[in-house]
């Protein structure tokens, strides 16, 4: 669930960063990253919630979307029964403000409150309602965030959000909070930042770049990469070809770039790769050609259906090759860009 949570944050690059500025913003999903360490003594707030839902038929304190999930609040407590503030204490505030929309702030306020009075006892009972009060005033001040005065193409406008982000966080919560609810995405956004400086520094060359980012991923967490590794690597890998590409690099220099990035055997892999969509393109294009001269000629209808059935299996001995140039062939007829990979 954590890894699914996590897929979808990642998926989401720069929207994840964007969406910082509405007022309900997606929940992302917890991840390792932003768990405490503390070996103490802990409470499994989790249990207790499900004997509550389990008296209470699970529906008092989740919307109409959600009578078929488990209320997601395990919030854990250290052996002074004080609150350890984690992503886990930020999902159980999440799982309450989504219902926004099915019910009112003031119901889900009184709602959360209610489901903390039943489940937990003093100092930390004090602690969370402490805690959901200012994440609640918080969430409401980060809908009034302005967007920055930029192009959404222009790299600072990502990095003024997440200052700007970042700022009203330290305005309600302390550092030791901050890390606990927003530690894991920070550690995200801080990579993406850094990632989106790398790919629009133009003092670098494309292999310069490759190495910097190859370094910038191997300081990522595991579980981070495990998540973010091809999605972020295939993109850079586009990125980068293609700007060699433009300014009439070599083939050597694609070749170093993604040996840089991807190491010596996956950059075999993408070679391969290549070949086989230059082939394509090349019988594609071929085949095209002497397609428009049999359609041309002043044969017949059914003579030209024949010829060009013949010649389509000359060119695509396999059935799903023969299948997928019929794509290309509407798509020719009407004059529109082959749809090609690069």
């Amino acid at each position: 669930m954590q890894k699914n949570k996590l897929w979808i944050l990642a998926a989401a690059v720069i929207i994840a960063i964007g969406a910082l500025i509405f007022w309900l913003s997606p929940n992302k999903g917890s991840t390792p990253a932003a768990e405490n360490t503390d070996q103490q003594s802990t409470l499994a707030a989790g249990e207790m919630a499900s004997s509550q839902a389990a008296s209470t038929g699970g529906t008092s304190f989740s919307s109409r979307s959600q009578q078929d999930t488990e209320i997601n609040c395990q919030m854990k407590l250290d052996s002074s029964n004080r609150l350890i503030v984690n992503e886990q204490t930020r999902n159980c505030f999440e799982y309450f403000i989504t219902q926004y929309g099915e019910k009112s702030i003031e119901q889900i306020r009184k709602d959360f409150k209610t489901y903390i009075d039943e489940d937990y006892k003093e100092p930390a009972l004090s602690q969370i309602l402490d805690l959901w009060n200012r994440y609640m005033d918080y969430r409401e001040k980060l809908g009034s965030l302005q967007a920055p005065n930029l192009s959404q193409d222009d790299p600072q406008y990502y990095r003024s959000v997440f200052n700007s982000t970042q700022n009203i966080r330290k305005q309600f919560f302390s550092d030791y909070e901050i890390e606990g609810l927003f530690g894991a995405e920070n550690t995200y956004h801080i990579y993406t930042l850094k990632r989106l400086d790398v790919i629009n520094d133009k003092s670098l060359s494309e292999q310069e770049k490759a190495q910097k980012l190859k370094a910038l991923f191997d300081e990522l967490p595991a579980e981070w990469k495990e998540n973010l590794e091809q999605i972020n690597k295939l993109e850079d890998l586009r990125k980068l070809t293609a700007d060699i590409k433009a300014r009439g690099g070599s083939a050597e220099e694609i070749h170093q770039m993604r040996t840089n990035l991807v190491g010596p055997e996956a950059t075999q892999r993408l070679e391969k790769l290549d070949t086989q969509r230059a082939d394509w393109k090349s019988n594609v294009n071929s085949y095209l050609s002497e397609r428009d001269s049999i359609m041309k000629s002043g044969m017949g209808d059914d003579a030209k259906q024949k010829a060009v059935n013949q010649l389509r299996g000359q060119y695509f001995k396999a059935k799903e090759d023969q299948l997928r140039v019929n794509t290309f062939e509407t798509l020719h007829d009407q004059g529109e860009k082959l749809p090609f990979s690069e």
